[in-house]
């Protein structure tokens, strides 16, 4: 059954189109990717599903009715969380009181020991507990990613948007993600939208995968398929070649 349903979205920035009508399902339970070349649209999903984007036309259905009528700082309780491609913490404030941010959209700002509970738990399920006290100013750009992932983790979504978090990793710490990442799914029994361009990634998480090029979708299904396809293919490289892409 469909968590999140996206249907027919457009949204255009003046002459631009962003978004052309734009389609696609996400299972509950499943870890979906959504990929494409820069400028394909993937982001702009995003702030639409997450209403920082109101679409010119279209329809977001979360578990059974429409997003588009929840107010932007309600989206959050209805169980989305997301991060962004940017890490977007407060550089003064502690790591914990970071994460404690996520928390609030669940528990207001007053049942402040079980926020902090919940908190210590996310960053402990991220492997940053040890640094919950130090200000997050200074620390190591993976681990402030984890951060912000243990923020989104601690408002309990049922659904978790990824905006490219293997973004400035090296390659230990992207595949550190990826078990984390299948790890979560599991013990919270979450499903997961993941933007991101570090294709074996992507690939190897995936249960189902949809590709965005110049605001389109142009292909969809599983990680096997997608890498075969000779739209994406081209997509992602200017033309066909004799093997797929990805294929490591």
């Amino acid at each position: 059954m469909a968590l999140l349903e996206v249907r027919n979205i457009t949204r255009r920035f003046g002459g631009i189109v962003a978004l052309d009508d734009v389609s696609f399902d996400v299972e509950a339970g499943q870890i979906s990717g959504l990929i494409g070349p820069n400028g394909a649209g993937k982001t702009t999903v995003f702030n639409v599903i997450t209403r920082l984007y109101r679409p010119d036309a279209g329809q977001i259905v979360f578990d059974g009715s429409s997003l588009l009528r929840t107010a932007p700082h309600k989206v959050v309780t209805r169980g989305v969380a997301r991060t962004f491609q940017n890490v977007e913490l407060f550089p003064g404030m502690s790591v914990v009181d970071n994460v404690l941010v996520g928390t609030h959209a669940r528990s207001g700002w007053f049942a402040q020991r079980q926020a902090r509970r919940r908190a210590l738990e996310a960053l402990n399920e991220v492997g940053a507990a040890g640094v919950a006290s130090r200000p997050a100013v200074g620390l190591p750009f993976g681990t402030l990613k984890r951060i912000e992932l243990a923020r989104a983790l601690a408002a309990q979504p049922r659904l978790l948007l990824l905006d490219e978090p293997a973004g400035g990793l090296n390659h230990e710490e992207v595949g550190a993600l990826g078990d984390l990442i299948r790890r979560i799914r599991k013990q919270r029994d979450l499903t997961i939208l993941l933007v991101e361009h570090h294709m074996n990634l992507v690939m190897s998480v995936s249960d189902r995968v949809q590709v965005l090029d110049f605001g389109k979708k142009i292909a969809e299904g599983t990680p096997e398929e997608v890498q075969q396809n000779p739209a994406v293919i081209e997509a992602y490289l200017g033309e066909v070649p004799r093997s797929p892409p990805c294929s490591s």
